[in-house]
Order: C-alpha cells, then sequence, then structure tokens
C-alpha cells in the first residue's frame, strides 16, 4: 500500500496530567497521509491522550507535534459529550461548521445514509440509542470530509450490520484514520500498521503490517524479552553466589570477586524492559446475594421503537428469569434494549418487575451510573454494607487499578479503567442481579474471557445485550427476548 508524505510527527514528545501521572515519555512516531493506523495499549495507557494531542485540545510538555500544513481533524469521541446532548441533529451537526450552511440538511442525510441511520433532524440527540449515538458521532466526523480522521473506540454499540458497514467504509476512505478499538476482527480487516503504548516506560513504538501480524510481532518480542531476561537473572544470581563465597577468600579470590561484581551490574544495566501493560484480568468470581428465593425477574410486556415512536407490546406468555439463568436481549440499534435496562435497573419498567429485596448491580454502556466527581475508592466502597480497605484494595488489584489511581476521580479514569472498575464494584456489591448494557465496552479483549466466565458462573440471574457474539457464545444463555421481531 502506497501512501503520501508524512501527515503526522511526533518528535520526543512527552506530557503528564501531573507530575504523579506521567502518559508520554518522549514520544516519537510518523503517520503518512492516507495511512490507516491503529494505537494499542492497556487500559490508561493514553491511546485517548494522543487523540487529544493530535487535535489540540491539550498540549504537549515537551518535543514537537507537527500536523501537516492545512491538514483538517475530526474527531469521533467514545462517547457522545453532554453538551451535545440536548442538541437537535441539525443543531449538532452544525457545530462541525464554523460557519452556516444552507445545504446542511442534505449533507446531513447523505452522511447519515454512510453509517445506516434514519435521523430526522428536530430529533435531540439525547432521544437516540447508544448504538445510534456512535452512528451519530461517527457521522459528525465524517461530515466534516477530514484528511485525518480520528475514531476513539468507534464499534462500541454497533450492531454487526454497523460493524460490517463501518468496515467497508474504513477500507475505502482515501484519507489517513487513525483508530483505537479493542475490536481484532475488525482491526484487522483494514489496519496498515499499530502505535503501540506502553503504560509502565510511556514509550510508543510503532510496527508496520496488518493488525494480527503486528500482535504476533509483538507477542515473540515479549517472549524475547523474558526469555533475555530469565538468562540474565539466572547468570547474575549464579555471580552473586560466588561473589558471596570468594569476598571472605581473601588474596585474588577477593579480587575475583569484586570483577564479578562488575559483571553483575552490567549484567543489571542489560535487563531489557517487560511489557507489563500486556496483563490481563485473572479469572474471577462474582459472588451472588443468597438471601433470596424464586422467581428474581418477571417481564410481561416490553416497549420497543418503531418509526422513532415509542410503543408497548405484550409478550405472549411472561418470561421469568431464576437464579442461575441468564437472559438475552437482543434487536437492533435504535430499538429499545438500553431503554429497557435502564427502566428495569430504575424500577421505572411498568412491564417488568424485580423481586423485592434484589439488590441490582448495573452496567451502564456510557458509566453515567457512576458518580464522576468521587474517587475510585469511593466508587468501591459505597456498594459495600462494611467497607473493608484492605479487600477494597485487594480487588481493585486484581482488575490492574492501582492504589494510586483509586485516589483519582472517576471522571479522570480511562473508559476501559471504569468499565473495569464496574467490575470490581460487582464482587464488592455482592448482587443477586446483574443487567449488563454492553459489558465488553471499552474493555480490552484481552479480559473478555474473564470477564465471560464470570458471568457464566455467576449463581444470581443475568440479563444481557451485548453485540459481540464471540462473547456471548461463551456464557450459557437460558431465554432470549428479540425486540426486533415485536416492533
Amino acid at each position: 500500500m502506497d501512501h503520501g508524505n508524512v501527515i503526522i510527527r511526533f518528535d520526543e514528545v512527552s506530557f503528564n496530567y501531573d507530575h504523579n501521572k506521567p502518559i508520554l515519555e518522549e514520544a516519537n512516531f510518523s503517520v503518512r497521509a492516507n495511512a490507516k493506523i491503529t494505537i494499542m495499549g492497556q487500559n490508561g495507557a493514553g491511546k485517548s491522550t494522543i487523540f487529544k494531542l493530535i487535535t489540540g485540545a491539550i498540549k504537549a510538555d515537551n518535543g514537537k507535534l507537527s500536523i501537516n500544513p492545512g491538514a483538517t481533524i475530526a474527531i469521533a469521541p467514545q462517547v457522545m459529550p453532554e453538551e451535545h446532548k440536548i442538541k437537535t441533529v441539525e443543531e449538532f451537526f452544525a457545530s462541525a461548521f464554523a460557519k452556516p450552511s444552507y445545504s446542511l440538511p442534505k449533507q446531513i442525510k447523505d452522511v447519515c445514509e454512510v453509517v445506516q441511520l434514519v435521523a430526522p433532524l428536530d430529533k435531540k440527540i439525547k432521544e437516540f440509542s447508544g448504538g445510534q449515538q456512535a452512528r451519530l458521532l461517527l457521522a459528525y466526523a465524517l461530515i466534516q470530509e477530514p484528511d485525518i480522521l480520528l475514531l476513539d473506540e468507534p464499534t462500541n454499540n454497533l450492531d454487526a450490520d454497523g460493524i460490517d458497514h463501518l468496515t467497508q467504509f474504513l477500507v475505502a476512505y482515501p484519507k489517513t484514520c487513525l483508530v483505537i478499538s479493542h475490536d481484532s476482527l475488525f482491526l484487522n480487516a483494514f489496519t496498515h500498521g499499530v502505535l503501540y503504548l506502553d503504560s509502565f516506560t510511556h514509550k510508543v513504538q510503532q510496527y508496520m503490517g496488518d493488525y494480527y501480524a503486528v500482535l504476533g510481532e509483538i507477542e515473540a518480542q515479549i517472549e524475547r524479552e523474558r526469555a533475555k531476561n530469565a538468562q540474565l537473572k539466572r547468570s547474575i544470581q549464579d555471580r552473586k553466589d560466588k561473589i558471596n563465597f570468594f569476598a571472605h577468600k581473601g588474596g585474588k579470590m577477593r579480587k575475583l570477586a569484586s570483577k564479578l561484581k562488575d559483571q553483575v551490574e552490567d549484567a543489571e544495566d542489560s535487563m531489557v524492559s517487560e511489557r507489563h501493560e500486556d496483563k490481563t484480568v485473572a479469572e474471577f468470581t462474582i459472588s451472588a446475594q443468597t438471601d433470596f428465593v424464586g422467581a428474581v425477574v418477571t417481564i410481561t410486556s416490553v416497549g420497543v421503537i418503531k418509526n422513532h415512536q415509542p410503543i408497548r407490546k405484550t409478550l405472549t406468555s411472561p418470561i421469568i428469569v431464576h437464579k442461575n439463568e441468564r437472559l438475552l436481549i437482543r434487536g437492533p440499534n435504535g430499538i429499545g434494549k438500553s431503554t429497557f435496562l435502564e427502566a428495569l435497573a430504575n424500577g421505572q419498567e411498568s412491564g417488568a418487575t424485580i423481586a423485592l429485596g434484589i439488590k441490582v448491580g448495573y452496567y451502564r454502556q456510557d458509566f453515567s451510573g457512576l458518580d464522576f466527581n468521587k474517587t475510585g475508592y469511593d466508587a468501591l466502597a459505597e456498594v459495600m454494607e462494611n467497607p473493608w480497605n484492605q479487600e477494597i484494595y485487594a480487588v481493585a488489584a486484581h482488575f490492574l487499578l492501582s492504589s494510586e489511581t483509586l485516589k483519582n476521580p472517576v471522571g479522570a479514569l480511562s473508559e476501559g479503567q471504569k468499565g473495569l472498575l464496574c467490575y470490581a464494584r460487582f464482587v464488592l456489591q455482592k448482587p443477586g442481579l446483574l443487567i449488563m448494557d454492553e459489558p465488553t465496552n471499552h474493555i480490552n479483549f484481552r479480559h473478555l474471557p474473564a470477564i465471560a466466565a464470570a458471568l457464566d458462573t455467576f449463581a444470581g440471574a443475568v440479563i444481557l445485550v451485548s453485540h459481540a457474539p464471540d462473547f456471548v457464545d461463551q456464557i450459557s444463555i437460558g431465554q432470549t427476548l428479540d425486540l426486533g421481531g415485536l416492533a
């Protein structure tokens, strides 16, 4: 694939949110025009920070960031900003331009066709589902026809058709595109290379090639690093044992011990920094509430969205969810899945009841159930009947959330860290019912097998919405409610 001249260059770029939280240290890489590049790294490594630096939302502390003069930039963020939710569709897209355009309605219609969405100009953004908002964010970026397109987790909330359509679009997109995503199948379809962020060294390493080839190269490099370190550790320990033996012998033996000591220092300097950020969440269990019997949830009717209007459908026979049962809610974007889950979790769903006394754990796809002003520690402590420091820190560490991370406000965490925080909350809460709205959103794909196993073995009840079939296949689904078949 031939690419043009360099359009983005990071030259010794460093950035810190504060002295205790370095993100990038002397990052060096370049992106050529028309390239499709993936940004990889552990949750919290600074992937979204790269985008903020490119757009100018934040400034580098040191180094030089160069963007090709005249190049236009547009970004589709992970989550719809709150200030846009109160706008109409037309107002939302108008905010993408400095000057009013008489052709804006036609431009909106054309770009919404690209993302396969019907969006009435006078409809409020907040009235669209999470999946529809994801399409609107993408359309918002595309309508600007940017030279540099930045996509942050663009497949979140998209159904299979939406992901396929987005993939086809990106393959054909004639300009530069940088993508943050944990969807490996999606990435492998169009990626020309990878920027790999190390969350411990804060360096950026650049690889060229398709996504799976790069993953293989990274894994091979990690194994070489580990093998080299293991060999050096054995050599260092052997020399230290000899130093301890010869140091007490005197004469030439003492000189030999001094020489061996120098060799140990050289070997320790040769140790390479292993990729700590490749850690994954180990298997875990979400203990269930035990003080209840019988049905957990009973559903007799559901609301669905048809032609942008809500209608209520009575089920032919009630759906009853008991302990150890999992109900999958299916349907296309915009049918009302998230609306149903939110109303159910808040006790406002007229067609469904949750048994009295059931503790509900609710994973919201936009994390709006979390108080972003509270610290991570407080977010964990508040779900416990008797908060215990040792247990809070131990559970948080299991989900790769350090004690330092827990001191930060929830709003300052990366989206991936917020997701892991939710799972840590479930472990501490011990709920009787888990309501999971796109539980793979924002989560590194390496963590998903452990999460799927935890949901599969959870002794309470689970109601699940997910557009990730590979994830759902790992969970024993007892019943399915297809809202698309009711509309």
